[in-house]
């Protein structure tokens, strides 16, 4: 029996958990919370969701370590804080953040499951989990949902279906992602990439999105059921995720064959390994200061 857990009952928790209960991916959902009235508040609408649809999901409110035995464990908590970074946006959250994660790794320790990290900054809090857990399969959901916005904006700049598009953003979720132009395909031909054009879009893109309804919050369900997909077998293929590679946690692509993951970084030009070093650098810098706030200067 297939048993998913999912921790943290807001607007994107509520998001992904009714795309889990929806998509029918396992028998049982374990649904966790700060507190035990909003997770089971949940739990019953979603339960009337499955009911309606007939999901053959059973979805139940549980304590953290009932999460244990799930085969993966989806994070999807928020501090209460409020982000007053007009740049960095999603650095902004690692301090509120951080004891969080924490709290969750102490009491998930030795999980032995897929854990997917969606709360930001995402490639820093999959590395804190993973590494103050113990647990071997934390994988961060930003540049799989930054590959499909990418893909996605350069389909709507040249006309063509998005099923068309191959390409991947890499690096950090955030203002250090890195576009890979130089091995983007369009129908398998190489294509020119109108980088300006497309690096306002993702930058503006989220924006957009969450000043106009909150948060934005069904692309990362998109992201942790297509991720969750290949992690649990169901299907082979290629996704963006934060991961550990070369010493360091950044997005890159995962080739997955039944649920086991490899790396499968493109070739890049020259531009792109300089933004990717960058990138690796600011994310390593920021979870130095993160981990070590006493040894920053």
């Amino acid at each position: 029996m297939t048993t998913l857990g999912i921790v943290g009952a807001g607007a994107v928790g509520q998001t992904l958990a009714t795309a889990m209960v929806s998509a029918g991916l396992a028998q049982r959902l374990l649904v966790s919370s700060r507190t035990q009235s909003p997770a089971q508040a949940l739990a019953d609408d979603l339960a009337d969701l499955a009911a309606s649809t007939s999901s053959p999901t059973t979805v139940t409110a549980a304590a953290l370590p009932d999460l244990l035995d799930c085969q993966a464990v989806v994070i999807a908590v928020r501090a209460r804080f409020t982000n007053t970074a007009s740049r960095n946006v999603r650095m902004g959250g690692a301090a509120a953040n951080a004891p969080v994660v924490r709290i969750l790794a102490a009491a998930l320790r030795g999980h032995s499951g897929t854990v997917i990290m969606v709360t930001n900054p995402v490639d820093l809090l999959s590395r804190l989990f993973a590494e103050f857990s113990g647990c071997t399969r934390v994988f961060g959901i930003g540049s799989n949902l930054d590959t499909a916005r990418y893909r996605l904006t350069l389909a709507h700049l040249l006309n063509v279906p998005k099923e068309a598009v191959q390409g991947h953003v890499i690096g950090e979720h955030g203002d250090g992602a890195v576009i890979c132009a130089s091995t983007t395909t369009v129908n398998g031909h190489p294509v020119h990439v109108p980088l300006k054009a497309v690096r306002e879009e993702l930058t503006a893109r989220p924006g957009r999105i969450s000043s106009g309804i909150g948060r934005t919050r069904s692309g990362p369900a998109g992201a942790v059921l297509s991720t969750l997909r290949l992690a649990l077998g169901h299907h082979d293929g290629t996704t963006e995720l934060t991961t550990p590679h070369n010493g360091d946690w950044y997005g890159i692509p995962l080739r997955f064959t039944a649920g086991q993951p490899v790396p499968c970084l493109p070739t890049l030009d020259s531009t792109e390994t300089q933004l990717l070093h960058a990138a690796r650098t600011k994310l390593h810098t920021a979870y130095t200061e993160l981990v070590h706030p006493e040894g920053a200067s």
